[in-house]
Order: C-alpha cells, then structure tokens, then sequence
C-alpha cells in the first residue's frame, strides 16, 4: 500500500478526505465519479489517489479521523457523517450536505427492559460508539451515565451484560429490531456532509466553489429525468398543464408541416409513470424518457 506524501498547506493541491470503508463509502464513492472528478486506477489499495483533474486529489480515511483530518489541514475538504463531525468537535466548517446516509442515533433499551424513558438511565452503563455525543446528550438531562466505549457491535452488548442501553446509529430499525431492542429517544439525525479547513476554504475558494458545484449538480439530479415530446400546437395549453417542471416546460417550433411543437421539460422521475398516460391523453406523442446525471444552476 503506498504511503501518503503530506503536502504544505499553500500548494494549490485541493485533497478531499472520503470515507475507506462504511455504510456511506459505496454512496460516496458513486457521488465522486457521477460528478465527473472520477479515480485514477479507481483508486484500489491507495491512501492517496489522484483524479481526472490534476489539481483535486483523493485521501482515503476512516470516517471518524476525516473531522481531524480536516481540521488540521492534512485535507482540505472531508466527507463524512454530521454525527462524526459533532462527535470529534472539530473546527471544520460545513459546506455541503449531500442527502445521502441519513440515520438516527438513538438511544435503544432491550424489548424486555422495563427502562421506559431515558430518566429511568440515571446509574445505568450506556454502550456507544459516541462517546462525546452521548455524554453530553445525557449531561444536558442531568442524568448520571456511565459511558462504556465499544469499537462496534454496539447493538450485542445490552444482551452481554455490559451495558443497560446503547446509542448507536440506525437507518431503517432492522438492526435494532433483529437483536431484540427498541428505541426510547432519538438524540440526532445525522446525514453526509461535505467539510471544508476553514483555511483553506479562503485560500482554494476558486476550486473548493468548482468542487462543491459538482457535487451538488449530481445532488441536485437525483430522482429527476428528462422528457422530451412533440405537440401540436393546438393541444399545446393541455399539455402544458399536466406537465410539472423545475422553471415549466421549454417550448421550441418544429420544422414539420404539421403545426408542431417540441416540449422539453425536467419531472421527478417518480411521477414519470402517471405523467406519460396524461400527456398522452392531452394530445403529446413522440415522447422520450431520458435520465439527468447533473443539474446545474
């Protein structure tokens, strides 16, 4: 595995932190090549990777470190969970959230536990991954815990005798669900975010700005689709009225001797099946169904 070459913080090198391994690494992974920066060799077995522009480069870190990481100025932008920025307090500034990984951290009894509210934990032991989160959510209810930091499998240890109650993150219950837990309170919903060095935010803004947009271009495309279809002018205010769009659907002449329009319109994709049968109905044909990769404002 190659090293890291840690470069001075004025180079004009822009190094974004992502995540190696994890629930978000996949989605993350995904959002960095739909934005056009694509890996070099997809970045496989390397700390550092280099992309399609040669001023932005790749770090590969644990979730948890890349706050730090950040932080300090070893990167210069991070993506990573809101609860591992909250969790390691680092002074990074926020710059973008990335609507993907939500999840909950809750705080989660045994079914059979007769705790009801997060009160009835005063003296109990506490089992998280979260130890400054949980500690200052608890301190903030004047409720004496006693925090037992586990490095995973967090949802196993109320039924090993270590802890009375867990805060761990959840995105659809199973978990929970599946080892016999369920939720007394939630603590925080947590999605992926983009952080930003605040230094380096004032000295690469051209770049980061660069970045940020492409990132939110595909952020913004997620769920939409483009329809594309001719009209006859006649049946034009019909279906310019079943028809949604971000700013209303673009209407240009067709050169036909058949009166026609073209309409091109951007719908979110899940109203594509409906939208279809009406827009047939309102007198469209020739309709194209064709998918967004980015939107950019």
């Amino acid at each position: 595995m190659s090293r890291p070459s840690f470069r001075q913080q004025g180079s004009g090198l822009v190094r974004l932190a992502i995540p190696n391994k994890g629930r978000i690494a996949g989605p993350v992974n995904e959002l960095i090549e739909k934005s056009g920066l694509h890996l070099v060799n997809g970045g496989e077995r390397r700390l550092i990777t280099r992309t399609r522009d040669p001023n932005v480069e790749i770090l590969f870190a644990r979730p948890i470190d890349i706050p730090e990481y950040v932080a300090s100025g070893v990167a210069d932008l991070g993506i990573t969970g809101r609860d591992m920025v909250m969790e390691r307090g680092s002074a990074v500034e926020q710059v973008l959230d990335l609507q993907i990984g939500s999840a909950t951290l809750v705080v989660a009894v045994p079914e059979e536990s007769e705790i009801g509210t997060v009160a009835d934990l005063d003296g109990a032991k506490v089992a998280t991954e979260f130890p400054s989160i949980t500690r200052s959510f608890f301190a903030e209810r004047g409720i004496g815990v006693t925090i037992v930091t586990v490095g995973g499998a967090c949802e196993v240890t109320p039924h090993l005798g270590i802890a009375d109650a867990i805060v761990d993150l959840s995105s659809s219950g199973t978990t929970l669900r599946t080892n016999h837990l369920r939720v007394i309170e939630e603590v925080l919903t947590s999605t992926t975010v983009l952080v930003a060095n605040p230094a380096a935010l004032k000295g690469k803004r051209e770049k980061i700005d660069e970045l940020t947009l492409a990132l939110e271009s595909v952020i913004r495309a997620k769920g939409q689709c483009y329809l594309m279809m001719n009209v006859h002018r006649s049946a034009l205010a019909d279906v310019r009225e079943v028809l949604p769009g971000l700013s209303g659907p673009t209407v240009m002449d067709v050169a036909s001797d058949e009166n026609l329009v073209a309409v091109h319109a951007v719908v979110k994709e899940d109203r594509v099946y409906q939208l279809i049968n009406q827009l047939k109905r309102a007198g469209a044909k020739d309709i194209l169904v064709m998918p967004i990769e980015r939107i950019i404002r």
